[in-house]
């Protein structure tokens, strides 16, 4: 909660509760409270809920879902730019739409996985500007295979039904989290993949465009650039880069073509900005092999290392320190296990045969013959090593000797850092050797990570050789964007022909010029773990409810006589322990009975409810100087419900229809059973429950 919304009582003069025609109170701990105040610290929750949760909006809850111009296609003869994703943050759920009179393509499809909200596993792009321009998507075009790049996929992909375009292993990648999706298709939907090979510069047409995929090195294999020939000019989207001198398996960029290209004239450049406020050089991938060799030479017992499971090269390192230690090597972690499973099959690893073991086996083998290969580098909740680290692997007890490798950075701006480092405790309680990139100089290891973004001199370099004439930094915080336009500056770029634009926002281009000229709806839509959509709405209630807790009062009413007929019913969650609190409750059910008295038979059923819940959010105020959510039930008991029947409240019903035949005394007493099994089942013995 933001400490300056901390609620603080206000010096009021007392107020006497009842028909709530007096505005001022005193509570039992002297405090004084405006009923008044009380509703606005409730607004204040509500407000605050919103807040947090208001950073993942959808376009719809923005009340940006309608165009400004309905049904209306812009023909004019400009380009199109439109990052529905990937423009804030750190660059996650990626996605950008190039669009030219009829015709269309998506460049990338990811997920966030940063979202922080309960119950909530990632966020994807809005597409209501996708439903839109529907008629006009020709083929989605994806840069490389993480999942900030294509994990959005089975979620967008359906309601447009184009070809996915990528090099073989993106392909191989799409293919693999449509088969894991936990959710079945819709009918008549068949993904329709396009494999293009980006060594021999194939070019294909799709509507009004030509695109190419361009070789880049990355953290991850088959990663490329995206170039798009367009009638206005020729753009270029780096995807995610990094200008390696040595990678592992010599897939470096390629820049002759880029160069080529650039000499032939490029338009606009689009690149990533991850790390444009890192100075210098990202280190090359071959710096860190060594470090796995030496860690291996000393290590007294079994080795687990946790890596990202795309990062394929570099589990090509360890499989080779590994088999020149003679140690078998199991993969833990159904992520891990499908994508090595792919990469083998379409020949980019090389895996000596005998090498890999299952993970059931490793317990049985001696602990200096084994290497585990595992997920859980980011703390994730259930990954294989974080399940490990808890004791709570069916295959796996941690024991002291075990060494644990984390093969990774935490990524920025995911809270990931606390997840890390509660699971690093976990295993060092248990005597474990933790090796971290972090503290490798401590640690006396080399270091064992490098990112697979480039920094600022790879950044300017990039923009030198491509030479643009507009340049759009793209996938990054504004920060990081902005910092990449005072590169592009500082190498000869004009300032009025760059853009640091937000997502939804519209960059037209012509031969001449580049400008922002509209805006389109844009938003987060939040998917929970079984792959589902979660309303805006309802992730609003539990913030609230993470916050404040809930109270719900359930009021059983004589309808004749307007007197309680039990005792109020209190349940509380998340908000106080009833049981440790006797007295608050005791005086709670004296105002509830005094307001049933008042109120009850003065004023029709809503508007009793309505008052209820304001007056029980005043005493609960007043009390605590807390505003749980509030949800009053009212059951009324007795009497027939007659045709022309004037009282202010309807009977509860709910038998079997043969009411009429019997006395009035008779139904009243089948209600209250009725109710008192409901209350029964209701309450089930809960022990916060009073």
């Amino acid at each position: 909660m933001n400490p300056d919304n901390k609620r603080k009582p206000t010096n009021a003069p007392p107020q006497s509760r009842g028909n709530g025609a007096k505005q001022k109170s005193t509570n039992g701990n002297g405090r004084n409270v405006s009923r008044g105040a009380a509703i606005r610290a409730q607004k204040r929750s509500v407000q605050d809920a919103n807040r947090i949760a208001s950073q993942y909006l959808d376009a719809s809850s923005q009340g940006l879902e309608h165009p400004r111009r309905a049904n209306v296609i812009d023909d004019s003869p400009r380009l199109k730019i439109i990052g529905l994703g990937g423009m804030d943050g750190a660059g996650s759920k990626n996605m950008m739409v190039i669009e030219y009179k009829n015709d269309a393509i998506v460049i990338d499809c990811g997920i966030d996985l940063g979202v922080d909200l309960p119950g909530i596993n990632y966020g994807i792009a809005d597409t209501t500007y996708l439903d839109q321009i529907k008629p006009k998507i020709k083929a989605f075009v994806i840069s490389h295979g993480h999942l900030d790049h294509i994990g959005a996929l089975p979620h967008i992909l359906p309601k447009y039904n184009v070809p996915v375009y990528g090099s073989r292993f993106t392909i191989g990648r799409v293919e693999e989290i449509f088969e894991n999706f936990g959710l079945p298709m819709p009918e008549g939907f068949e993904l329709k993949t396009v494999i293009m090979n980006e060594d021999n510069h194939e070019r294909l047409k799709i509507g009004e465009f030509f695109i190419e995929l361009i070789r880049v090195t990355h953290a991850i294999p088959g990663s490329t650039m995206i170039v798009v020939d367009t009638p206005v000019g020729r753009l270029i989207n780096t995807g995610d880069f990094r200008l390696d001198p040595s990678p592992l398996d010599h897939e470096r960029t390629d820049t002759s073509r880029i160069e080529k290209l650039a000499n032939e004239g490029v338009l606009v450049l689009m690149s990533e900005s991850t790390n444009a406020e890192l100075p210098g050089r990202t280190p090359s991938e071959s710096t860190i092999e060594k470090s796995f060799v030496d860690i291996m030479d000393k290590a007294p017992g079994r080795i687990f290392v946790a890596i990202f499971s795309t990062n394929v090269n570099r589990i090509q390192m360890i499989v080779n320190a590994a088999v020149h230690h003679n140690r078998k090597v199991a993969l833990d972690g159904r992520s891990m296990v499908s994508t090595l499973e792919m990469a083998v099959r379409n020949g980019f690893m090389k895996i000596p045969k005998g090498t890999f073991i299952p993970i059931s086996s490793a317990s049985n083998m001696k602990d200096e013959d084994v290497v585990v290969v595992c997920t859980g580098g980011q703390g994730e909740p259930n990954s294989a090593l974080v399940r490990m680290s808890m004791g709570e692997h069916k295959n796996v007890a941690l024991k002291e000797q075990d060494t644990v490798i984390l093969s990774s950075k935490p990524i920025p701006e995911t809270g990931n850092d606390a997840l890390v480092g509660a699971m690093v405790d976990d295993l060092m309680r248990k005597g474990v050797h933790v090796y971290r990139h972090e503290t490798y100089d401590i640690d006396g290891s080399g270091p064992l990570h490098v990112s697979g973004h480039a920094r600022m001199d790879e950044y300017s370099d990039m923009i030198s050789m491509v030479k643009p004439k507009f340049f759009i930094p793209i996938w990054g915080p504004y920060r990081s964007k902005k910092r990449h336009i005072d590169l592009a500056i500082a190498g000869g770029l004009p300032r009025k022909s760059t853009i640091n634009a937000e997502n939804g926002e519209v960059i037209s281009v012509t031969k001449d010029k580049i400008e922002i000229t509209d805006k389109v709806p844009q938003g987060t839509v939040l998917v929970d773990q079984t792959g589902a959509i979660v309303s805006s709405i309802v992730v609003k209630d539990r913030v609230l409810l993470a916050e404040e807790g809930l109270v719900a009062v359930v009021l059983t009413v004589d309808k004749k006589t307007g007197a309680l007929l039990t005792s109020p019913d209190i349940i509380s969650r998340g908000f106080i322990y009833m049981k440790d609190n006797e007295e608050l409750m005791n005086e709670f059910r004296a105002e509830l009975r005094r307001a049933v008295t008042q109120r009850f038979k003065r004023v029709d059923l809503d508007r009793f409810k309505a008052e209820l819940k304001d007056y029980v959010t005043h005493f609960l105020y007043e009390q605590t100087q807390r505003s749980p959510i509030v949800i009053p039930v009212v059951n009324v008991i007795g009497g027939r419900v007659e045709k022309n029947n004037n009282n202010l409240h309807n009977t509860s019903q709910g038998g079997n229809g043969d009411e009429d035949n019997k006395t009035p005394e008779q139904v009243a007493q089948d209600q209250q059973r009725r109710f008192a099994q409901m209350r029964q089942r209701l309450l089930n013995q809960d022990a916060r429950v009073d």
